[in-house]
């Protein structure tokens, strides 16, 4: 996963003509650290997907652009809209984000 570490970077990330997954998360949130565990296989089975991550502490106008309530949040974009959100309820374990990635299909 590619940290995002620029506002700049984060519009030329989304703007993308191929969808990419965007993470966002805090240093100090435990389901963040829970799902670190846990999302590696899912990013190399979902490999169609460019995967990045966004520390929402450092970028909380970009958060709350985009709705990004409760972390770790897993929002995927293409050509600069938002397609899909999953939200921090339901992003706490590996199931949960692979129905998710599978509804995306």
């Amino acid at each position: 996963m590619k940290a995002i570490t620029t506002q700049d970077q984060f519009n030329e990330v989304i703007g993308s003509e191929q969808s990419v997954i965007v993470k966002f998360y805090a240093g100090w949130c435990p389901d963040c650290t829970r799902m670190n565990m846990f999302i590696d296989p899912i990013i190399e089975e979902y490999s169609q997907y460019e995967w990045y991550e966004i520390n929402r502490d450092d970028f909380p106008e970009i958060a709350e652009k985009y709705q990004v309530m409760g972390i770790p949040s897993l929002l995927i974009f293409k050509n600069g809209e938002k397609l899909a959100h999953l939200h921090s309820a339901n992003a706490k374990s590996p199931e949960q984000v692979t129905e998710f990635l599978n509804a995306q299909a």
